[in-house]
């Protein structure tokens, strides 16, 4: 390996650089990084450079171009106090990354890690942490910047109270104590952060929700208060108008910050959350970063959460375009060193780590339509099918597929839907509704449609949640669209079957002087945990909820009325139901109502060929890139659709 000498002045002004100093200028990179960044002179023998800014800076400059030759920078005897000082800590964060890299790998110190189990034991008094859970807790504590990428249901809220269970314990003159916890998150995770704390704690902690029904000012009075509490809680959106306020809340208390959603900090083209939260980053005196998908688009997505961790340090030894780059193509070289530089700070759980029931994929339940909607279905889909196989829409073919796709996904299910603006869907879509015509014809082909037949999916989901409740179960119904989730609402209750919604408008808790009146997704959730609960059936929307809420305690029974081609969506859904913590023996279900000769038939093949390709990703990658696999509406989704269709009319 190359090798750079490294030798400086007295007070450090003057840095000579002998050894392989020609690899630096054969190397294109290397030499303009150099020119670049420092000022110097060259003579046959060495690179004088003349060191103007921090000393820190210069030798860091140093070590990138080190990097760039694939060589050794080492320090010669002739160097100053600052030179010196610069070596022996770069020394003891090498010996701090390599234990927690033993740390990580599961080879801790016995006795340190039996005194932590038994200081965890003593202070989270309600919950008992399984096995990697306690490591994960002891990693975290040890390092203090740490993310855990495990999956959802692994408990990362757990392993965050494990560690600061330890931390807030420790002697208040110790480096590492803290004594609270900022939790920034989005706004539907403020009650669950608040809930686990209890069933951890077996208490109540004082909370702060600066939340939007909190004005800016009295924000900023809470965070310059001599008495905060415990527990902040903080969105995202927040950050950049508060900076200054933050900043000085972190500089006057011992605070962990906690990133939940962490993925929301990826934009490394200077968008202002993320800027916000990296310029906070130096002041905290604990961070944790936690997600279950670090790197939705690609390796790049680490960038931001590594900045965040290790604000002085640069723990991943490439920039921005480079880990695009890597993203890009199948095996490359330079991932191995990536891995290798932040696996010291990350745990990640799989799903197979958590010993989990199998769950039991019930075979479709094929809904035959009724006569008025089978009628509008073939027209609809014979209409759209025809301009889809024939590309006669090339001009705007993406959004007209999926436009029109929606659109055969309602009259699969509810035919009503399609009186509706098409503009209202273009979330679940993705699509620029403006591009997309309406067919006013269609649409008013099938305004009386909810006054003359019933749908036949809610019809036979309602005789499955019958045999569920019989059976003393409860049930999670899984809808796509706002209007189908409260028609099957209201139908439910015409029905006699109690049951509440969740969706993007159902009200989020505010704090502790919320109006007992409302019934908030906190409140809901709470009450449906209860065993005497008045109602069995919560109908849900998998775009709005589907991160935010546990049920598998008491519900282990999922019905899919309807699904769309998102297979993240779709997983993330049946975890709320599926994950750690599950009994020995508990059986959860999952039930999906496909219409007959429908485009229902083919998202289900679609969403088991994706779900099967993304678990495989999950289990087998360090760090999973679900950009390699195809989550939303894709060309090969198009094209199963395509050959389901032309088979099937085929054969009629």
């Amino acid at each position: 390996m190359r090798k750079l000498c490294l030798e400086s002045n007295e007070n450090s002004s003057i840095l000579t650089v002998t050894g392989d100093i020609g690899a630096i200028f054969g190397n294109r990179r290397a030499a303009r990084y150099l020119k670049d960044t420092l000022q110097f002179t060259r003579t046959d023998e060495a690179i004088v450079i003349t060191t103007e800014d921090d000393i820190n800076k210069s030798i860091d400059r140093l070590k990138k171009i080190c990097e760039y030759i694939s060589a050794e920078l080492v320090y010669s005897g002739n160097v100053s106090e600052a030179v010196n000082q610069y070596a022996m800590e770069e020394q003891k964060f090498s010996d701090f990354v390599e234990k927690a890299r033993l740390i990580r790998d599961n080879h801790c110190e016995k006795e340190d890690f039996a005194a932590f189990v038994d200081a965890v034991s003593t202070n989270l008094r309600n919950r008992s942490l399984y096995q990697l859970q306690l490591l994960s807790a002891y990693h975290l504590a040890f390092a203090q910047n740490a993310c855990n990428f495990s999956v959802p249901g692994a408990g990362k809220t757990s392993v965050v109270y494990g560690a600061f269970a330890y931390l807030s314990n420790l002697d208040p003159s110790d480096i590492k104590y803290v004594d609270k916890l900022l939790i920034i998150s989005p706004l539907s995770a403020f009650g669950p952060w608040e809930l686990e704390y209890e069933e951890c704690f077996g208490e109540k902690p004082s909370t702060k929700r600066l939340n939007g029904q909190v004005d800016v000012e009295e924000k900023k009075q809470y965070l310059y208060s001599l008495d905060p509490a415990k527990i902040t809680l903080l969105s995202y959106a927040s950050v950049p108008k508060l900076k200054e306020e933050l900043i000085y809340f972190l500089r006057n208390n011992k605070v962990m910050v906690v990133l939940d959603e962490a993925h929301k900090i990826k934009n490394t083209n200077g968008g202002i959350t993320a800027s916000g939260v990296l310029e906070i980053a130096t002041y905290c005196c604990a961070r944790v970063v936690l997600t279950g998908t670090p790197a939705p688009n690609g390796y790049e997505d680490l960038y931001n959460l590594y900045k965040f961790i290790w604000p002085t340090k640069k723990i991943i030894p490439f920039e921005v375009y480079q880990l695009k780059d890597m993203s890009k193509v199948d095996a490359d070289p330079r991932v191995d060193t990536l891995l290798k530089s932040v696996e010291p700070f990350f745990i990640r759980v799989k799903k197979s780590d958590l010993g989990i029931p199998e769950a039991v994929e019930n075979a479709p339940i094929i809904v035959p339509m009724g006569e008025t909607q089978r009628r509008i279905y073939d027209i609809i889909e014979k209409k759209y099918m025809t301009d889809i196989v024939s590309n006669k829409d090339s001009g705007f073919k993406q959004d007209l597929v999926k436009a029109r796709l929606i659109r055969m996904m309602q009259a699969a299910t509810n035919p009503d839907l399609l009186s509706i603006p098409l503009k209202n869907f273009v979330d679940y879509g993705g699509f620029d509704p403006d591009a997309v015509a309406e067919d006013d014809a269609l649409i008013k082909d099938i305004l009386q449609y909810s006054k003359t037949e019933t749908p036949a999916k809610f019809v036979k989901a309602k005789e499955l949640i019958e045999q569920i409740i019989a059976g003393g179960g409860k049930v999670v119904v899984w809808a796509i669209y706002v209007k189908n989730i409260l028609d099957f609402e209201a139908y439910l209750l015409t029905q006699g079957i109690n049951c509440r919604t969740l969706y993007g408008a159902t009200p989020i808790a505010t704090g502790d002087d919320d109006d007992e009146t409302i019934e908030t997704r906190e409140k809901i959730i709470a009450d449906f945990h209860k065993p005497d609960s008045s109602f069995k059936v919560i109908i849900a929307n998998p775009f709005a909820v589907s991160e935010s809420i546990s049920l598998h305690k008491v519900c282990h029974n999922a019905i899919y009325i309807e699904r769309s081609f998102n297979a993240a969506h779709f997983i993330q859904s049946k975890d709320r139901i599926h994950r750690y913590g599950l009994k020995p023996g508990t059986e959860t279900n999952y039930y999906y109502l496909l219409s007959e000769n429908s485009v229902d038939q083919v998202i289900h093949d679609r969403l088991i060929a994706k779900e099967t390709r993304l678990r495989e990703i999950i289990e087998s990658m360090p760090i999973p890139l679900f950009d390699n696999a195809e989550l939303e509406t894709g060309d090969e989704d198009i094209t199963a659709l395509i050959a389901e269709y032309v088979n099937r009319t085929k054969k009629v």
